[in-house]
C-alpha cells in the first residue's frame, strides 16, 4: 500500500506517447452490505520478502568497504598518536637543553 509501484521498460524506445485523457465517471452509491466479506489475504511473493536483499557480492563489498573504513580511520589515528608522541619528545628534549643551559651558565 505505500510502497510504489514504478512501471519498468526493458528498452528505451525515444517515442514520447501523448498523455492520456482521463474522462470522469460516475459514482453510484450501493446500499451497504451487512456483512462486508473478509478481504481476501494474497500469497504474493513479491511482498513477502524483505526490502533489502543481500546477495553474496554485496555482502563481501560490505565487509570489504567496512574493512578498507576501518584501516583508514585506524592509519589516521595513529599517525595522529605518532605525531603528539613525536612533538612530546622533540618539547622535552628542547626542556632538557634549556635547563643544562641555564644552570651551566649560573655555574660559571
Amino acid at each position: 500500500m505505500f510502497r510504489p509501484k514504478v512501471p519498468t521498460m526493458p528498452q528505451p524506445t525515444g517515442h514520447i506517447t501523448p498523455p492520456v485523457v482521463v474522462e470522469p465517471t460516475a459514482v453510484i452509491q450501493q446500499s451497504p452490505q451487512r456483512f462486508a466479506p473478509a478481504p481476501a489475504v494474497s500469497a504474493d511473493p513479491v511482498h513477502a520478502r524483505p526490502a533489502v536483499q543481500l546477495t553474496p557480492g554485496a555482502v563481501i563489498a560490505l565487509v570489504g568497504s567496512g574493512t578498507a573504513v576501518v584501516l583508514v580511520v585506524g592509519a589516521v589515528l595513529v599517525s595522529m598518536l605518532l605525531a603528539v608522541a613525536i612533538t612530546g619528545a622533540s618539547v622535552a628534549i628542547c626542556a632538557l637543553v634549556i635547563r643544562s643551559l641555564s644552570t651551566t651558565q649560573t655555574r660559571r
